[in-house]
């Protein structure tokens, strides 16, 4: 039942100006809440009511004449009260009921004033947050200003008529300018099907059961990296599992290396670690990539870009760091016999890894903590500084060639999936094309060819020799042009040459003659199909082109033969619960060409794997061995045995 009441007001329609230009000045996030939702709000503001008819709640400070009604005292301090009630005694508590008792004498006439019974609206309570937390105006003056206004406050999109306003307008009343500089909205988080939670539906997640299941870190990090704050978000456990594994996991296992063969290695960060112009260009590289993240970060942070941030850190532990650095670095951190490099790929690591703790501290705070504790002697990454972008370090022509070397990996994968050829089975040549200020120097050609297992790598200026253009005429396009003469048309089109193709395909105008008619093609009447030259496999992307020969030799066939027994012994080494520094005995039984193969690249086997011998006899392997392995290599079954020596 609505009923009309009486009730105090604030003129909050006599500030409304200000409070549109005050809010003019603040961002909000995301924009149209501020220029729409309360913006409109403001526009068409009027006088906030204050008071309310319960018990409970601060008191309204105002007193009025119960003979003269129009005579109203507003009290603004405990001080004020006492001036005019006398002492209120040691332990007065300010609320109902005991301040419905204070009173006095009216000045301008002989009745008493009482204080009106309501209570301020609790949004009022909200609105003075800002002062009321250090007791201002009557102490703190320094610590106020030093705080005010706040940088940033959050809230749910329902605060728009709440706390978002009664700030502002209590503000704006104080006559100070905008009491926020910036506004987070919040989103609802909905259940996995996007309906939102319920206890009717029954769909409602608790989040203590949650926590329980996933911990606080990794619901923080899918939170802020699944939608920005603003936008609705489902909850949904899988894709709690997948932002968990993709920081997480790939971090975790990333410091469990760096732990592993630092310790083998006996490796603490010095100052006898090689200085960044002096580390090779792979960790010159990752260095460049870590300053420029962290520059994105820090300006996605300031420009509360939140998700974006985070997403870029995801992006670099796992592309950058864990899949291409750690990955491609591997053989430096163990039994390197250039110590100056070992500790340059160990420093690298360690750099990443503490920049990465210090980033996320503020989304992942108890990982974070953890993980900087273990890389820095203890110390807490909460008392660490926040990291900054080292403009030194950044080198982009490295990182547009590491790019370009990126690319063309993954384009020369594509091309071993089509002809199933496996990276463990070495290639002759592979043919490229990149943007010629893109070429890879010498040191990044070296990590291509091993990265695609390839002998060679031809950088071409086009790739004009690696397909051949054929001209396919489309009827449907011919005939309302040509009608009885579009099989004629046809016929100009399928013989046009390639060079011909090629200028039409550049856009440049490409002439066939129809009857008497010279005419110009259109690009709707043909397609031009492209098909690689010869027997090379050819793939292209982003101005990046490649062209894999897949010729195989019996030299190419034995290497590739050699690498895969490495698989196979690395794999039996792990089963057996050897440890990595731990030298082997190997055994082995398979045809002739497996046998070759090993004597050929011996060399290669006994590097990765530790095996100081191999006996290919024909003696059997049973008893003289710890573990086995029986399996199909290329056709061809093969038993290995090993122990330790």
């Amino acid at each position: 039942i609505y009923m009309a009441r009486s009730s105090w007001f604030a003129a909050t329609s006599t500030v409304k100006d200000q409070m549109i230009e005050n809010n003019r000045q603040i961002g909000w996030h995301p924009p149209e809440i501020g220029e729409g939702r309360f913006g409109e709000w403001l526009a068409n503001n009027v006088d906030w009511a204050l008071s309310r008819d319960r018990f409970w709640g601060t008191p309204l400070p105002v007193w009025v004449c119960e003979e003269d009604p129009s005579h109203v005292e507003w009290i603004g301090s405990i001080a004020g009260l006492e001036e005019r009630a006398g002492p209120l005694g040691e332990g007065f508590d300010p609320h109902r009921p005991g301040i419905d008792h204070v009173t006095w004498s009216c000045r301008a006439c002989s009745g008493v004033m009482r204080r009106d019974p309501a209570v301020l609206d609790v949004w009022f309570d909200s609105g003075s947050m800002p002062y009321a937390q250090w007791h201002w105006p009557y102490e703190n003056e320094e610590l106020f200003r030093r705080h005010f206004p706040a940088d940033f406050i959050c809230e749910g999109l329902d605060q728009t008529r709440g706390w978002f306003y009664s700030l502002m307008a209590i503000g704006t009343m104080l006559g100070f300018g905008p009491v926020y500089m910036n506004v987070i909205v919040n989103g609802l988080i909905l259940d996995v099907n996007g309906q939102k939670m319920s206890k009717s539906k029954g769909n409602v997640v608790d989040p203590w059961d949650a926590i329980r299941e996933f911990g606080a870190d990794p619901l923080r990090w899918y939170l802020i990296t699944s939608s920005s704050p603003w936008v609705a978000k489902r909850y949904d456990p899988d894709g709690v599992r997948e932002a968990s594994r993709r920081l997480f996991d790939t971090v975790m296992n990333t410091y469990r290396f760096f732990s592993l063969y630092g310790g083998v290695e006996g490796w603490e960060p010095g100052e006898n670690d090689p200085a960044p112009e002096e580390r090779s260009l792979l960790d010159r590289w990752l260095l460049s990539r870590l300053s420029r993240m962290v520059e994105e970060v820090g300006r996605d942070l300031d420009g509360y870009q939140l998700t974006h941030a985070y997403r870029l850190v995801a992006d670099f532990v796992n592309e950058d760091l864990s899949n291409w650095h750690v990955r491609r670095s591997r053989p430096r951190f163990w039994g390197n016999t250039d110590r100056q490099d070992s500790r340059a790929a160990f420093r690298t690591l360690w750099e990443a890894l503490v920049t990465v703790a210090r980033l996320t501290a503020p989304v992942v705070p108890f990982f974070a903590d953890w993980l900087h504790r273990a890389l820095d002697e203890g110390r807490s990454v909460h008392l660490a500084p926040f990291p900054e972008g080292d403009a030194d370090r950044l080198d982009a022509r490295l990182e547009a060639e590491m790019e370009s070397v990126r690319a063309l990996v993954s384009l020369g994968r594509s091309a071993r999936e089509e002809v199933r050829i496996r990276v463990r089975q070495p290639l002759r040549l592979l043919q490229a094309v990149v943007p010629s200020e893109r070429r890879p120097r010498a040191e990044l050609l070296e990590l291509l060819k091993d990265e695609l297992n390839v002998k060679e790598v031809r950088f071409l200026d086009s790739a004009d020799g690696l397909v051949r253009l054929a001209a396919r005429p489309n009827f449907r396009a011919l005939g309302p042009r040509f009608q009885k003469r579009s099989e004629e048309a046809a016929g100009q089109i399928r013989a046009l040459e390639e060079e011909a193709l090629r200028a039409f395909h550049r856009g440049e105008p490409t002439r066939i003659r129809v009857g008497e008619e010279e005419v110009v093609l259109e690009a709707g009447w043909l397609e031009v199909a492209e098909a690689a030259a010869g027997n090379l496999v050819v793939k292209a992307q982003d101005g990046h082109t490649v062209a894999l020969d897949p010729t195989l030799d019996d030299e190419l066939r034995a290497e590739g033969m050699a690498r895969e027994l490495v698989n196979r012994i690395q794999r039996l080494r792990k089963d057996a619960g050897l440890e990595i520094t731990d030298r082997i005995r190997l055994g082995l039984e398979g045809p002739e060409e497996v046998r070759n193969a090993v004597v050929k690249h011996w060399d290669l086997i006994a590097r990765e794997t530790l095996a100081l011998e191999v006996d290919g006899s024909s003696g059997g392997l049973d008893g003289r061995y710890e573990a086995f392995l029986e399996d199909e290599i290329d056709g061809t079954m093969v038993r290995l045995a090993l122990s330790r020596a």
